[in-house]
């Protein structure tokens, strides 16, 4: 039974729905709304408290693509969590190919670096203690069909999954489009990695599915933004490419709440599709399940540790 959560990302969008659909639920008895910004965290507490009718959200302050914002806020916790929801995310914005100070490009900072952080630091302070989720994506084993292609590596050695933390292995220009579902495959691999460290809390990579009303879209490029808010949203579920953020934010409700979906595993949608039932995504990408890539991607990240 989830009696608190931690969400990031927690002002808009999945993790707000997250949150929203977790109040429903009886159990529930405080979520703590992770956002960077406080006035859009306190807009979204209001909402969520209009919504619903409960009063257990309590606002963290939390910037995701900064570690030491990421430690203030594991440290500010005065009690444990039963769970959290690694939400925070997205392409980055138009700087995601700059580097942080920590050495990685911004869209590896708020996609798995400040995550990373945050996990490990709440499990070593027995501040974690039932589930940890990670909002995976299915672009980590490819979707043809979105035109996204399954990460393509030469070694999968711990220097090459660093190579794509600081953005070298795509070369002099970045492409977010590509560099997103490597980075989504990293983290995906580290999930598995730190499950075997801490086989005494559950820990899941759980894919939203391709969701509207997120968002996602409003750092793409004009075209792109489109297509993915206009044209998309009315097209794509005709083909099972697209459903509704309710689909998607229920994904990580059941992720938490249902035991069944077991720790170290990248659950996700079919392999032609983007929505429907749930599937190891390892079935699909078999590296996935590689013990070994799963360590380099791990020693390949705390390389950026300090």
């Amino acid at each position: 039974m989830i009696k608190s959560v931690l969400i990031t990302g927690a002002n808009g969008g999945l993790g707000k729905d997250t949150a929203r659909q977790l109040a429903l639920l009886d159990e529930t008895e405080r979520i703590y709304l992770g956002c960077r910004n406080e006035e859009r965290a306190k807009a979204a507490k209001l909402s969520l408290e209009a919504s619903t009718g409960k009063s257990i959200f309590e606002i963290l302050l939390i910037d995701v693509s900064n570690l030491d914002s990421v430690r203030s806020a594991v440290n500010s916790l005065n009690e444990p969590i039963d769970a959290l929801v690694m939400n925070a995310g997205g392409m980055g914005g138009k700087q995601f190919a700059d580097k942080t100070v920590d050495g990685v490009i911004q869209i590896c900072a708020i996609n798995v670096l400040g995550h990373v952080v945050l996990a490990e630091e709440l499990l070593k302070a027995n501040k974690l203690t039932k589930v940890a989720l990670y909002v995976g994506s299915e672009g980590a084993r490819g979707v043809p069909a979105m035109f996204m292609k399954r990460p393509a590596l030469k070694t999968s050695s711990v220097d090459e999954f660093a190579s794509i933390c600081d953005g070298s292995f795509f070369g002099e220009k970045i492409d977010g489009s590509a560099a997103y579902p490597h980075l989504k495959y990293v983290a995906a691999l580290w999930m598995s990695s730190l499950a075997r460290k801490y086989p005494e809390v559950r820990i899941v990579t759980m894919s939203p599915g391709s969701t509207s009303g997120t968002d996602a879209g409003k750092t793409l490029a004009p075209a792109m933004k489109f297509f993915f808010t206009v044209i998309g949203p009315k097209v794509l579920p005709l083909f099972g490419l697209m459903h509704k953020l309710e689909l998607g934010a229920k994904r990580f409700v059941d992720g938490l709440n249902d035991e069944s979906y077991k720790s170290g595993v990248f659950y996700g949608s079919e392999k032609s599709v983007l929505t429907g039932p749930l599937v190891d995504q390892a079935t699909i990408f078999s590296d996935l399940n590689n013990v070994e890539y799963q360590d380099n991607a791990n020693e390949a990240i705390h390389r950026f540790i300090n």
